[in-house]
């Protein structure tokens, strides 16, 4: 078997808001406060002083990516502040590190706000593995959709309408989906996030139920693009 590393924010299938200028030094300035001692908050507020920006981008980015999950509204809200208050950034982590580790922290978050609201919600779907697709593999490439079209409709005037398509999909297709595509996890890290914080129902996930849900939902992702796309 092949062992999987984590997708980079590269190579996620929508693909992320680029970098702003100061990400870097905000990374490094970050770090610098991570040595173990108490900080006030004047000390904090020089630290941080004239990058209002990077935390507006840093928290949109965050409520982007967990609302995707839980829905609009104040509960996203509170996905963010929890994985803002939880994400473990070592002084060691690079940025990209830094990046996958708050990523990891709203996941954490966003699967067991949902847990609490329905417990049921992460069961394995009955026979999901015997499940055909129109998909022999989980990529980009075998669905038949580019990464051009993916940021295209992401990033463009088509946004609502894919985030429509995601409120409408299952959500056990559409946590797997929003997981894998868009923070970036593989099948093994998606089901070890299941399993630890998807609650009692969650408990028989594996890589290979996964990846056979994030097929199904790359294949209704293919499907809603044929359909939207302009008649030839």
């Amino acid at each position: 078997m092949t062992q999987e590393s984590s997708i980079s924010g590269s190579s996620s299938l929508i693909p992320p808001c680029p970098t702003p200028d100061g990400a870097e030094a905000f990374s490094r300035q970050v770090h610098s406060l991570l040595d173990g001692r108490p900080k006030d908050d004047a000390t904090l507020a020089r630290a941080f002083h004239g990058m209002d920006e990077m935390f507006d981008h840093i928290a949109a980015g965050f409520y982007t990516l967990a609302s995707m999950l839980v829905g609009e509204g104040e509960e996203s809200v509170r996905v963010v502040e929890t994985a803002v208050a939880t994400a473990d950034v070592s002084t060691g982590a690079t940025l990209a590190e830094a990046r996958q580790s708050g990523r990891r922290a709203l996941a954490k978050a966003a699967l067991e706000a949902i847990a609490r609201r329905a417990p049921s919600s992460f069961a394995v779907p009955e026979g999901v593995a015997m499940k055909t697709s129109c998909l022999d593999e989980d990529d980009l490439e075998s669905s038949g959709v580019s990464a051009e079209e993916i940021e295209r409709i992401v990033g463009g005037h088509d946004r609502d309408r894919v985030r429509a398509w995601l409120e409408k999909l299952p959500m056990i297709v559409r946590t797997v989906f929003v997981l894998r595509a868009v923070a970036g996890f593989t099948a093994i890290e998606t089901a070890a996030l299941l399993t630890a914080h998807g609650g009692p129902s969650a408990a028989a996930w594996n890589p290979e139920m996964v990846r056979a849900v994030f097929r199904q939902g790359l294949c209704s992702l293919a499907s809603q693009l044929i359909h939207a796309s302009p008649a030839q």
